[in-house]
């Protein structure tokens, strides 16, 4: 079910746009067949040359606006397709105050319009939709057309650091990963009993932890 427009939704983005880059793609364009090509300009955006970090998929923004906080020498964009659901990530940050964070909206697939080749340090998936049925594969943000795109944005030695609660995309990801020359890191099949540090907690993450489920988290790094 399509979710319905949040009330006042277009006054909220358009009131946090001071973190807002805008989409990915011009809506209309996008219906058309068409994409808008826009390379951002990282340096004039935070006005510093800080790594970039991309999380695709934020959410409601709490992983995100945690990451920034914790690491305020990072630049962070967050990436989410769902105007409903970023809005609130967006206020999250404005709440805040955060300088190191801005937000793009729209599909991962254009990323590469708006990132240079070999501009981003590191990228977060966390709680992709694994997108279960098989015909649906190629949707899953560890499908090789996806991969293909970090690799050019990422830089040599980049890493893409993934978490789900679902065995199968992990199990798929680990294969998918590996065969587009990837190597692999630090993984974990039950997150929350190993010795790993530094973790942040997602909304997703918290509610199926306290459902039992196990954390499986990677890291990959790019050739």
């Amino acid at each position: 079910m399509r979710m319905r427009k949040k009330k006042y939704l277009d006054e909220r983005l358009e009131a946090c746009g001071q973190v807002n880059l805008g989409w990915l793609t011009d809506r209309a364009a996008e219906l058309r067949g068409e994409t808008q090509q826009q390379t951002l300009d990282v340096g004039r955006i935070f006005g510093n040359n800080n790594p970039v970090h991309l999380e695709i998929g934020c959410g409601k923004g709490a992983f995100v606006v945690q990451a920034a906080e914790r690491y305020p020498d990072v630049n962070f964009i967050a990436v989410e397709m769902s105007r409903n659901v970023i809005v609130a990530a967006m206020e999250l940050a404005m709440e805040k105050r955060l300088p190191n964070l801005r937000f793009l909206m729209g599909n991962a697939e254009y990323l590469e319009k708006f990132f240079p080749p070999e501009t981003v340090e590191r990228i977060y998936l966390n709680f992709s939709c694994p997108f279960p049925k098989k015909a649906y594969a190629k949707h899953r943000l560890t499908h090789p057309r996806f991969l293909e795109i970090y690799k050019r944005i990422l830089i040599p030695g980049g890493e893409i650091h993934q978490k789900t609660d679902n065995m199968h995309f992990f199990e798929f990801s680990v294969e998918q990963l590996s065969a587009c020359g990837f190597a692999l890191k630090n993984i974990s099949l039950d997150l929350h009993n190993s010795d790993f540090e530094g973790n942040i907690v997602t909304e997703y993450e918290r509610k199926f932890t306290e459902q039992g489920f196990p954390i499986y988290r990677l890291e990959a790094v790019r050739p």
